[in-house]
């Protein structure tokens, strides 16, 4: 059975840095899944992606190499064993603001007796490229579990969520913190505020001893997360990497026409 090298390299204290895949196209994963990107995360919670669409990309990065990984829509066991049975080498789990929101998802990521995950399905064996009974005996030390912390609730429950047995990771989505930060007036956090939360989030990892990341738009933000001690950090996603793109050159082509545009990501 294949090995997850991602957890290997948490749990070494090294850091790992992958990408969002928002577009649910498979030629898009197979050139980023060759690129050297350590993981891919295919985004299932805001992206129009069916379990179908989910597998073949799934298939296509293991067998380049490179780690599917699966944020979900929410934390419940269908959704996480539905993915993992899809091929998926691990979860991303969003919203994570509670000790038993926390145990349900990484109860749906095992199999018993540590979890209720239920036995059945051949991707999962095929992208770790062992039998099923392999798979079903082994997946438990394989499969990656990524909890998302995005409210001052997550934070203020962190120690006890980062404590948990079968935390592979904690990922900060910022744009939900800062959204989640806001005043009842509406005001937002300042940005001393919520670089102060990121580094709770950093702290209360490092006592744990759980890795900690977040989703970041640039390599610079991405070796500055790294260097403050953060592990699992994803940089832009494909849609990011086509439309920046797209625009820088019709910026040089013909700015009045980059100006109409309503594209922004």
């Amino acid at each position: 059975m294949k090995v997850n090298r991602i957890k290997k390299l948490l749990r070494e204290g090294k850091p790992t840095f992958g990408t969002w895949l928002s577009l649910g196209d498979v030629v898009a994963a197979r050139v980023l899944a060759r690129m050297g990107y350590d993981w891919l995360t295919l985004d299932m919670e805001h992206g129009p992606i069916d379990l179908h669409q989910a597998s073949v990309i799934f298939g296509a990065i293991a067998d380049l190499g490179c780690i599917p990984l699966a944020r979900v829509p929410q934390g419940s066991h269908d959704h996480i064993k539905r993915v993992l049975d899809a091929g998926a080498f691990g979860i991303v789990v969003p919203m994570v603001d509670t000790v038993e929101q926390a145990r349900t998802a990484i109860r749906a990521a095992k199999y018993p007796p540590t979890g209720n995950r239920s036995l059945g399905g051949s991707l999962g064996a095929l992208n770790f490229q062992c039998s099923s009974g392999e798979y079903f005996q082994k997946a438990n030390d394989e499969i990656l579990v990524v909890l998302q912390t995005e409210s001052p609730t997550g934070i203020a429950n962190a120690e006890a969520i980062y404590s948990l047995p079968g935390v592979d990771a904690i990922f900060v989505g910022p744009v939900d913190l800062r959204a989640q930060m806001r005043r009842p007036d509406g005001t937002e956090a300042t940005e001393d505020q919520f670089q102060s939360a990121l580094q709770q989030v950093v702290d209360i990892g490092k006592k744990t001893g759980t890795p900690t990341g977040m989703h970041v738009m640039n390599a610079q933000d991405a070796i500055q997360r790294s260097e403050q001690g953060m592990q699992f950090i994803a940089i832009g996603s494909d849609l990011r990497m086509m439309t920046e793109r797209g625009r820088e050159w019709l910026a040089q082509i013909d700015p009045e026409r980059l100006n109409k545009s309503t594209i922004g990501y």
